[in-house]
This record gives C-alpha cells, structure tokens and sequence, in this order.
C-alpha cells in the first residue's frame, strides 16, 4: 500500500508539472526586435563544409541550449539557410524530431518548432544546412584576387545568421568549437589555433580549431582559401601576460611579404594596450588578414583581424595615406580586443562601448608610438567632422535606442566613433588621465568575459574619481541627447577682477529648425593670457544656462580660448573684441586651439554669423602653419564657396587667386615627387594640396604638373600593364582624374582595361577615382556603368560613385544614372546598403529641388531598405541646410 500510495503522488505530481508546463508554454509572435530570454545559448560546435570553387557550403550547427521555462518552440536567426533536418536532444541523450520555419524573412528570425511541449532544462539543438556564399560581403561570403576564389566572413553587424543558425544578439556570449573540412590544397583560419588535422577521402582535410573564450556571434570569424601564411615577430611574454603570443599575417598568394610591415609594428601595439588596461592580451594568437574585398575598413574578430587589403599591403610605393592608416587601424581594431571583445555592449544602442573607445584609443596608443603622426590634431579633427551631423536635427544619439534593424546598420557613423571617442577625450580631462585608466580597468576587469551597459562604464569612473552624480549626469547628457553644445562667453571686469561669463545652447545651422534651448553638462576648459606673457589654464563644469568663471591673473584686456587644448566637445562664439583679441593671439596658440578656432571660423560661417569675407580674412592666417592639419583647415568652406556662393567669373577668380597665393607656394616648395627621406606628413600636405588646387580650383599649372605623371602612367609596359608606378603614389588618384578629365575616352579606355588586370589595392583604388572623375558626358555614363560590373568589387562601388559626383560629370548626371540603375545597383551592394545610399548617390545637393526629389524617389524603398529613413532624412536636411546659407549668404562677400 505504501508502495502504491507513492505511486500515485508521484503520478499526480507529473500530472501537475505536466499541466504546469503546458500552461506556461510561450503564446509569443516572432520577435522583430530582441530574442525573448527564456531560451539561451551555451556554446556552439559549427562543423562546416567549405570549398571556396563551389557557389555554397554545407554543415552543422550544434547549440547547447538552456531552456528556462517549459515550452513547444525556441526563436532563433537565420537568414537565407537550407536548413535540411534539425534534431534535438536532452540532457538525458533522449532525441527528438524538431523543424526550423522560417518566421520573419526579412529579418532573419526562425523557429524551431518541438512538436510538443518539453519542460525546462538543459537541451542541445544540431541543424544541419546548406547555405549560398553571399554575393554582398555579408556573413561567408566568396570574393576572387588574380582569378582565385577566397571565402572570408564577415558577421558583424546582424550578419551572422546569414552564416549559420544562432542567437544573433551582442548579449549572448558564448564558446564556439569550429571545424572546418576543406580542400587540402586550401588554407582555412579562424579566431583560435588549429589543434587538429584529419585526412579525407578524395582530396579533403579536416581541420578544428581550439575552443574560443565566450564571444557574441558577431565576432565569429573564419576564412578559405589559397593564402600566403607569414610568421610575424612573436609577441614576447609581459608582466601582464607570462606567455609570448604567437604573430602570423594572411594575404592573397603571391602577397606575403607585403604584409609584413604591417606585421612589423603590431608587438608594441599589443604591449602598449596591455600597459593601459592592466590586463593581458586575452585571445590565443594574432592575425592579421587581407581581405581581397571587404565592406568596412576592418574587422576586430579576437585572433583573426581582417582588414581591407590597401591597408595590410604595404611597400615603398605605397601611398603615405596608407602607410599611415595601416597602423592607425591595426591600433584600433587591436584596442577592440579589449572594448567589445573581453567586455561586450548587450545591445546596439551601446555600440559606442566598442567603437568610441576603440577610436580614442587609436589614438592615445598612437601619440605614444608615433607622435610624428599627430593623432591628437586627427582627434579634434574627428571632433570638427561629427559636428557637422551632430548639428542636424535628424540625428541620432550616441546611445540611439533601436527600434529595428536599419537602427543597427546606421549606428556605424561619425556620431558612434568620432563623436563618442570627442566626448571620452573630454571627460578624461575632466577627470584627470590617471583617475580615468584606474575607472577604465576596474570596469575591464568587472565585466571580463562578459556584457557591460554605458552606466556600468559611467559607474566605474565616477567610483574610481570619488565624483558624485553631477558627474555621471554630466556624462549622461552627452550620451543621451543628440546635437552639438554652444558656449557663448565674454569677458568683464568686475570689482578688480576678469570674469569670464558663459551661456550654453544647442548650435544650429542656419536654416535649422531645431531647438536651441538644450542643457549638458559641459567641462568647460579656458587658456588664457596674464601679464607676465604666460598663460594659464581654467576649467568649470558648466550644468546650468549660465555660469561664470574669475580668471585668476587676467586682466580686461587679455586674450582667453574658450577651449583649451580644444579638447571639449563643444563650439563657441565670443564677444566681439575677445574674438579679435584671440585672432590677434593666434600665433601663440598650440596647434589644437588653432584647430578649434578653424572649426569656429567654419561654424560661424554655417550658422550665417560670419560671411564669406569673414573667411577669407581666417584663411591665410592658418593656411601659413607649419602643420598641416592647422594650414588646410578651411579647404573644406573654400570648397563650399566655389562650388555654391560664387555666382559669376570675377567671384570665381577672386576665389582661384587666392588659393593660388596661400597654397601654391607650399606645394611647388614640396614638388610633384617623392624626396628622399621626406616626411610621411608632406607626402600627405602634398596630395591634400593637389587634389584641391587641381580639381576643386583647376589650376592650370598644377593641372599640367599632373597630366605630365598622367602620360607616363597610362602608358604600357612591355607585358601591357600601364606604368602607374611612374606616378607618385601619393599622388596617382589626383593624376588619374586629371588625365580623365582631359583626356576623355581615350583615358577612359586605357584605365577600364586596366582594371580587368591590376590587382594592387591602393592602384584599384586610384583608377576607380580616376575613372569616377571623367566629366564628359559620355565618359562618365560609361565610368558610372562600371558599377554594376563584376570587374568592379561591392567593396569599391562607393569610391567610383563618390568620384563621379563628387569630381565628376555632377549631380544631375548622377541622379539620373542613379534612378535609371537602382534596383541593379542595390542588388550588387545589398539591401544593408540603404542607409548610406541616399548620401552616396546625393551628397552635396545644394536646393529645394534636389531635396524634394530625393525623398520623392526614396521614399516607396524605405520598407525595402534598412536604414535609408534615417539616411534620406539626413541628406535631405543638409540640402536644405546648404540651399539656406546659399542664399542668406552675400556671393560679392568673396570680393572684400
């Protein structure tokens, strides 16, 4: 009886939990946004099939699962997969007959349906598919370098479902397991060592690879194909790592050494990060690849960077804009390792986590390694760029919450990295260097391995400085509301003593309909003069409308910058006389402030302040510095002016002579050719110089300089392969679009064969602008065709199209090729494409008209395009914008 009394508590018990189960089984839709979190990964094992001559792959994915309350279905991404059987097995080996249905095809959101309902607990999910390479540099995708096939992947940013099934959200960190079973005459990689090889039948080997720490699947990386595998200097073992990290470079076959100077200057990168952080290197192995073709500029995947090709390529003939970026990057992606690898954002909405601080990084390892590169004036200078979107009312937040995917593909903009990593700068002055690395480690060192939000992050830094909440909140209001802060100030004298007084607003741009009345919490920075011809430094936190500050030792007269070291992400306007007291002091001004004041002369010009005159008058004063970013500060309003206010020849002239007076001079002293042992900065002055005075003010004399590189470049050697290395490389995008433009289609021809046979990047890179740059009519239609054509790469699109507007044939033509060729040119690039294509095709539109058909055209896509809402909003805005201070502003300004 007893025996039987347990039977039937224990029957009635199931019977309850059974019911229970039931009950609580999800009645949920497919989920657009976030995955629900009671179904979460544990690990993957992906055992996949890739043969980089076939047009797909196949495998397995295999997903420990915790399921964390009963249910009959799971959610999960997967995007264009053939998925042929899915099974599904518990922790007690037991197995069950499971199908994967596709739910929301645009999104990328499946279900796998139990068939029944199954209680919580441990499960393991394997489905085994096929999938098509992808034809636009999104998940695993194929792509060909002198006519061999190369498999690279690329997940981030929600592309990792078009690779395999999983959970593609930045919150989910997990191990993944890889095996790869390829050709044995194939090379495969990915983010872990080899640690297996197993001969096949018929020519295969299997190769697996260790166990990765917990990553997001973003970060999953892999790559096929016939590779150069370079050994690098090892990275020798440091007090915050006790083992030496091995070092190797992937490149196209035939390009190994070229990578090795890439290679070269990673070790100390590496050190450097782990003297900041505190934390050792956290990954297995370094590698650097080269991607033959690639949406981005490179890719932080821990153990397995992938790059652009122009950037990991390198030798002597290299153009310097390279050569310099090569290191600015691999110092970028490398500080990832760190923030977004070791410690994760759990959601898009705080991207800046990865790509703020991976930039402002770049910079700080780059000052201590390089400080030849002036990575502080491209810090400010990134500053100056995102302000120009940040002043646009459509634009996004730091921290934009996301409501859909074209959310995610349109947070990777200047407002993420420059202006994220300007706010970083900011505070970290505030704050005080030190005070900061000690917040920045504890919160590495919290959250290893794991997920962290922007308040975590703010937490650990007001922890680490003793600040109280009116720093957080301060922090706060540059996260969490768009737009750029205006400190408008004036100095008094007041019983005895120079106040300088302060107000704070939004900056808008003439013609905004924004709303100034916005509140920050600013740290507001002021260098100013005192008798003894010195000067002093100042700060407040400004977190009212209004503030004032004594400025110890000044007195009425003294010279005062309102943003010292220009390391504050905000803009000012000054009184009157302190503004012409500043002007008269430029001289003594470090080249940051002088940055700043060029962003101040350029603000005040777009906000309708200042006119033309005003500019031409700064102009000369900063075009006679010694460095170069200070001296082409305003290249970008002088571009404006001749392209938009100047109405007639002799407004046209005024502008060309006065280019010709302040910048000539400079570029005939540096020449048209390489010197020896010349500077990386003036083989870049040299290129900016040219560029602008050969085809922003067609300069006659710099024109035939070029065209005299041209006749030599294009012409062939005796294996009929043109002569471009007889150009300056630093130069031969500028020597190209010249001897297009003047040349025509006898250029044309000669540049379009040579694509079909020229492999090297940055020479790709210089015949694509060549070739964009033709302005007769018929020769740019047939530049611009090239778009569509597989001997142009998705990843070289932007640069022809951006040439043929920016340089080229002009807007109409543009447009008009643009809407006669959309649907082919946005099946090349990828639907993920549309939040840049509105500015990529329209950029530049200057009235009513051209804003009006632009949102005409684009939007019946906006459903059809993730992203492009907030791409069209934004490029209509700066038309009108522009259309605005064309005609508030005075054209016979230029004349005074």
């Amino acid at each position: 009886m007893c025996t039987t009394r347990r039977f039937t508590l224990a029957a009635l018990a199931l019977g309850i939990a059974s019911f229970n189960a039931a009950a609580a089984t999800p009645n949920d839709s497919a989920p657009l946004g976030k995955l629900p979190r009671w179904a979460q990964p544990l690990a993957y094992q992906l055992d996949l099939r890739v043969d980089p001559q076939q047009s797909d792959y196949s495998g397995s994915a295999t997903i420990d699962i915790d399921l964390k309350q009963a249910a009959d279905h799971l959610w999960l991404h997967g995007q264009d997969l053939n998925v042929s059987k899915v099974t599904l097995t518990d922790k007690r080996k037991k197995t069950y007959a499971a199908q994967y249905k596709v739910a929301a095809q645009k999104e990328g959101v499946a279900a796998i349906e139990f068939g029944q309902t199954l209680p919580a607990g441990r499960y393991s999910v394997t489905l085994e598919y096929s999938a098509p390479f992808n034809q636009q540099l999104e998940g695993v995708y194929k792509v060909s370098s002198q006519g061999a096939p190369y498999v690279i992947t690329q997940m981030e940013a929600i592309s990792a479902r078009y690779a395999f099934p999983g959970f593609d959200e930045p919150a989910f960190k997990t191990p993944f397991t890889l095996s790869l079973t390829v050709p044995e005459n194939q090379v495969a990689v990915a983010n872990t060592r080899q640690v297996g090889e197993q001969k096949l039948d018929k020519g295969w080997h299997k190769l697996s690879f260790a166990p990765t720490r917990p990553l997001p699947t973003y970060l999953v990386a892999f790559a096929v194909g016939p590779w150069d595998v370079v050994n690098g200097p090892e990275i020798p073992a440091t007090k915050w790592r006790p083992q030496a990290t091995p070092l190797r470079g992937i490149a196209p076959h035939g390009e190994g050494e070229r990578i090795k100077p890439a290679l070269a200057q990673t070790p100390a990168i590496i050190t450097a990060l782990e003297d900041y952080f505190g934390f050792g290197y956290p990954f297995d192995k370094v590698d650097l690849l080269a991607a033959p073709d690639f949406a981005a500029g490179a890719m932080e995947n821990p153990g397995l960077v992938t790059f652009r090709d122009y950037l990991m390529l390198l030798d002597a003939n290299s153009p310097a804009h390279n050569v310099r970026g090569s290191f600015n990057v691999t110092a970028h992606e490398l500080a990832h390792q760190w923030f977004g690898d070791t410690v994760t954002m759990p959601w898009w909405d705080d991207l800046w986590l990865n790509e703020a601080f991976a930039t402002w990084m770049q910079s700080k390892i780059t000052r201590q390694l390089h400080p030849e590169y002036r990575a502080d004036l491209e810090l400010i200078s990134g500053a100056s760029y995102a302000m120009q979107s940040d002043s646009l009312v459509s634009v996004r937040r730091i921290r934009q919450p996301i409501t859909g995917n074209g959310d995610i593909e349109t947070a990777f903009d200047g407002i993420t990295y420059q202006k994220g990593a300007a706010v970083l700068n900011m505070f970290e002055r505030y704050l005080g260097a030190e005070t900061f690395r000690q917040g920045v480690r504890a919160y590495i060192k919290q959250h290893q391995f794991s997920s962290a939000t922007a308040d975590d992050l703010v937490a650990a830094l007001a922890k680490a400085s003793g600040k109280d909440q009116r720093f957080a909140k301060a922090m706060q209001s540059f996260l969490d509301q768009s737009g750029v802060p205006l400190v408008d100030t004036s100095l008094s004298w007041e019983d005895g003593k120079a106040v300088l007084h302060l107000k704070q607003q939004r900056y808008l741009p003439l013609g905004s309909t924004g709303e100034a009345k916005r509140l920050w919490g600013i740290p507001v920075c002021v260098r100013y003069g005192v008798a003894d011809g010195a000067a002093k430094t100042q700060c407040e936190l400004l977190d009212q409308e209004q503030g004032k500050m004594v400025l110890q030792g000044a007195s009425a007269s003294s010279w005062y910058m309102p943003n010292a070291d220009a390391a504050g992400y905000y803009r000012f306007n000054m009184a009157r006389d302190d503004l012409a007291r500043l002007t008269a002091s430029l001289g003594q001004l470090p080249d940051t402030e002088q940055l700043a004041y060029a962003d101040a002369v350029n603000a005040g010009f777009d906000s309708g302040a200042l006119d033309a005159a005003a500019v031409l008058a700064a102009a000369p004063r900063l075009a006679q510095s010694n460095t170069r970013e200070v001296a082409t500060a305003l290249i970008p309003t002088l571009k404006w002016l001749s392209r938009h206010e100047a109405r007639n020849p002799a407004q046209q002239a005024r502008l060309v002579e006065l280019a010709r007076q302040m910048y000539l001079p400079r570029l005939q002293q540096l020449g048209y050719q390489r010197r020896a042992n010349e500077s990386q900065d003036d083989a870049l002055l040299r290129a900016s110089l040219a560029n602008f005075l050969a085809l922003d003010m067609k300069l006659p004399e710099v024109r035939q300089a070029l065209l005299a590189q041209g006749k030599q470049a294009l012409q062939p050697n005796a294996d009929g392969q043109l002569k471009l290395a007889a150009a300056n490389p630093d130069l031969l995008r500028s020597v190209l679009a010249v001897s297009t433009q003047d040349s025509g289609d006898s250029a044309i021809d000669v540049l379009i064969k040579a694509l079909g046979s020229t492999s090297e990047p940055a020479q790709r890179m210089a015949i694509l602008t060549g070739l964009g740059s033709a302005t007769a009519a018929g020769s740019a239609e047939r530049a611009r065709n090239l778009a569509l054509d597989p001997r142009v790469k998705v990843g070289e699109i932007s640069t022809l199209l951006y040439a043929s507007r920016e340089d080229g044939e002009g807007r109409d033509a543009m447009w008009t090729w643009f809407t006669a060729n959309h649907a082919q040119l946005i099946k090349r690039s990828g639907d993920s494409s549309g939040g840049k294509l509105p500015g990529l095709v329209a950029g530049d539109s200057c009235s009513q008209r051209e804003a009006d058909r632009l949102t005409t055209f684009f939007q019946p896509l906006l459903k059809q395009l993730p992203g492009a809402e907030r791409g069209l909003a934004q490029t209509r805005e700066k038309a009108l914008l522009c259309t605005a201070l064309r005609d508030k502003q005075d054209p016979e300004a230029i004349l005074h």
